[in-house]
């Protein structure tokens, strides 16, 4: 048993049943006789059909004419829009973190995946190049805690380890291991002291014995490092829809954006993606460019389309984020290493090592 834990699920009563003692175990709505619908019990993944049943019976109830049917069948959740089933493969390329890690990222995070990875360390090997594990049983990484603390409203080691990664869920004793790095992570981001890193050391192992571990572990202490000691060099970055393209050090790092970058990129992706199947076309690359401020090079993107496999034969053609990506990437590369827009003029065919999954 690597983690246990329990709970109590409230049942709905109908107050309609003959039969007081039947216990509703799904979804209930009941209209009072003062017009009020109340709908009660269900549980997360019915959370769409119990809308939908609740506001059809409103229709019903009080004769409204909606101007349309139902939506909620083809309304994405987040991370989906510029998701594919082979995104992992392009998170490997493009960033070098593990194959086991890509696929947990695509997976959990989908589209924000992207982001995810562009807040992963340096590792002091060739590949994984990108990406600390949080234990070396699980997929979790350094940048998921970060990307926690930004952008989930993260604020304790209780809410990284239960209610982000779910890591206490599949192993508390992994939890427990892991503890410190999460802590070290999240002081760097929260500025955190050791008085503050101890409370959540004792937090977090508080927890873990409800998780199933023995309340002996509570005689754990925290190391006294100084708040961000294993990640120096960490800053929050503030949201831009603005790409800052000449930045001489994004070019000696796999991932070539910022996780804000990839967040307007993303941003910038869906609100062209007007059919929300996941592509744009590529009539509409040059008006996301404009969007996002990307400058364009002199002799214009076509030989960044054409090395992205996009054919500007159909204006109407479908074109991929991860294609916008590889353009961006490829214009940024070059803003980078001349220091000014591209000229155009670049062996652009040729894959960078980098990219090339090491099969070139």
């Amino acid at each position: 048993v690597l983690s246990a834990w329990s709970g109590i699920r409230p049942l709905v009563r109908d107050p309609k049943a003959a039969n007081t003692k039947d216990l509703v175990r799904n979804h209930m709505i009941h209209v009072s006789d003062s017009g009020l619908i109340t709908i009660a019990g269900g549980k997360w993944t019915t959370y769409r059909e119990m809308a939908k049943e609740t506001v059809d019976c409103a229709v019903s109830q009080f004769g409204l004419q909606p101007l349309r049917d139902c939506q909620t069948e083809s309304v994405r959740l987040i991370g989906s829009h510029a998701w594919s089933s082979t995104m992992f493969i392009k998170l490997v390329q493009n960033f070098g973190v593990d194959f086991e890690v890509a696929q947990h990222l695509s997976h959990n995070y989908g589209d924000r995946a992207w982001a995810v990875c562009a807040l992963a360390d340096r590792t002091d090997q060739q590949f994984p190049s990108l990406g600390h594990r949080i234990h070396p049983l699980y997929p979790f990484i350094d940048a998921e805690v970060r990307y926690a603390v930004q952008y989930e409203y993260a604020l304790s080691v209780v809410d990284v380890i239960a209610r982000r990664l779910r890591l206490a869920f599949l192993n508390a004793q992994a939890a427990r291991e892991s503890l410190p790095k999460v802590i070290d992570i999240m002081s760097a981001e929260l500025g955190w002291d050791k008085t503050r890193r101890a409370a959540e050391h004792r937090k977090g192992l508080e927890y873990l014995t409800t998780m199933g571990l023995p309340d002996s572990i509570l005689d754990d202490s925290v190391a006294a490092a100084p708040p961000g000691a294993a990640h120096e060099g960490v800053v929050n970055h503030q949201t831009t829809a603005t790409l800052k393209f000449v930045d001489p050090a994004s070019y000696y790092r796999r991932g070539t954006f910022s996780a804000e970058e990839i967040g307007a990129i993303l941003a910038a992706f869906s609100e062209f993606d007007t059919h929300g199947d996941g592509h744009i076309e590529v009539r509409d690359i040059q008006p996301l460019f404009a969007a996002i401020k990307v400058p364009l090079p002199e002799a214009g993107v076509e030989p960044f389309l054409t090395a992205a496999n996009i054919s500007q034969a159909d204006p109407r053609g479908p074109v991929e984020f991860e294609q916008i990506f590889t353009v961006l990437g490829e214009i940024k590369e070059a803003t980078n290493a001349t220091g000014r827009t591209p000229t155009g003029n670049l062996n652009l065919n040729r894959i960078p090592t980098h990219r090339s999954g090491g099969g070139v």
